[in-house]
Order: structure tokens, then sequence, then C-alpha cells
């Protein structure tokens, strides 16, 4: 048991982890170009329309799962950058900032759709609803997170600035997950519940499912290419460093 335990936390150096991440993109990659295809043909074309809004309804299948991927991303950063933090490993602190402009990406697109599907329903681009304010609240948290970092030049202090600034930040997630219970909003509740299950057609959920998928892959993806950029960065005067770029 021992010497397993030793053998995973091996990949917990930058070494070592560099190599097998470089391995692991290609197949991230052609999981989320799959899933891309299969959720795409799901929500745009076997799905049916919906009664009430018609077929403007379809960009929840960008939107619903860009809004998970946005407070699940989130999440998983502040782990790492908690880790990174309590451990002091350099890897955990890399994985925190390369999750990092992922997780805004989708925060911003979550806000946007969100914006096109609200003009048709609501009359409106845009209202000061619950959900809505403290999503764009996540993505202000992303890009001071990543501003933060980048305007401190030690990258251990800025690591362990920006682990503070995520780890403060996640109280916000359940504030966006319950906003529409604990408030009176715009925003329709869950459609998907752990408990009721699901109100919608199984082909509607299937569609976002498969989406989220995608998303999740394109996020492990992106994020491990971008943990390896970080780790010839900030790793270059090392000797391993030399050897990979040759």
């Amino acid at each position: 048991m021992d010497n397993k335990i030793i053998h995973w936390f091996k990949f917990g150096s930058p070494q070592t982890f560099y190599p097998l991440a470089g391995k692991m993109v290609p197949w991230f990659w052609a999981l989320a170009a799959i899933f891309l295809v299969v959720g795409l043909w799901l929500g745009f074309f076997v799905a049916p329309t919906d009664a009430v809004q018609g077929e403007a309804y379809r960009i929840i299948f960008i939107h619903v799962p860009a809004s998970w991927m946005s407070m699940f991303l989130y999440v998983v950063m502040a782990c790492w950058a908690g880790i990174g933090l309590a451990l002091n490993t350099r890897l955990s602190s890399m994985m925190a900032s390369a999750i990092a402009p992922t997780g805004a990406m989708f925060a911003f697109l979550s806000l946007w759709t969100g914006a096109l599907w609200g003009k048709p329903m609501w009359g409106t681009w845009w209202v000061w609803d619950a959900r809505l304010t403290s999503e764009l609240i996540l993505l202000f948290l992303y890009l001071g997170f990543m501003a933060l970092q980048a305007a401190i030049d030690e990258p251990r202090r800025a690591d362990k600035a920006g682990a503070i600034l995520a780890l403060v930040g996640v109280v916000n997630v359940p504030v966006i997950y319950f906003s529409v219970k604990w408030w009176n909003t715009l925003h329709q509740g869950a459609s998907i519940s752990m408990s009721k299950g699901s109100t919608m057609a199984v082909t509607m959920l299937w569609g976002m499912l498969v989406m989220a998928l995608c998303f999740w892959m394109y996020s492990i993806a992106v994020a491990l290419m971008r943990v390896r950029a970080i780790m010839l960065e900030r790793e270059r005067h090392t000797d391993w460093v030399k050897y990979a770029v040759e």
C-alpha cells in the first residue's frame, strides 16, 4: 500500500507530471470533440421544440452546461489553490492558475448566452436578478484571481494571495445555485433535481448532459495544456525543462 501511495505521489512533481499531461491531452480533446458532435446533434436536431419557448429554448444546451462548468471549475480551482496553500505543493498552485482562464470563459459564456435567452423570454438583455448578479460576481472573482496573481512578481507569494481570494470566493457558488430558492427572482428554477429528478423531456436532458461532458473534457484538455506551459515558465531554470524542450 505504501509503495502505491508513493507511486501516485510522484506525479505531484512537475517533472513527472509534465510528460503524463502531454500524453493525456489528445485523449481529452478527442472525447471533447465526440461529445460536442453528439451533444449538438441531440440538442438541435433530436430534442423536441419547447411548447412555450419555441426554438429559442435550444440555447440551454450551451447556457446550462456553461453555467454548471463555471461553478464546478471555481470549486476545483479553489481546491487546488487550497491544497497548494496548505501543503506548499507547486503543482497544485499551478493547476489552480491553469483552470482560472477556462472558468472565467465559461462564466462569461453563461452570462452572454443567458442574455441571448433572456431577451426573447423576459424582453430585456439584463436584469439585476439574484442568480445573474451572483454569476457576474463569479466572473469578477475569476478575473480578480488572475489579476492578483499577475500583479505579484514572486510566484509563491502570488499563489498564496490567489489561494486566499479563491477560498473566500467559494461562498458565492452556493449563493448562485440556491439563489432561485432563497429569493424571488425572474430566473426559472432548476429543471433537474437530485431528489425530484428531471421535469424536461429525456432527449433535452441527455443533450444538456452530453454537452456538459463535452465542456468537462474540453476544460481538462485546456487546463493540462496550460499547466504544461506554466511549468515550463516557472521551472525554466531547472535541468528537466531543458531536456523537455529539447
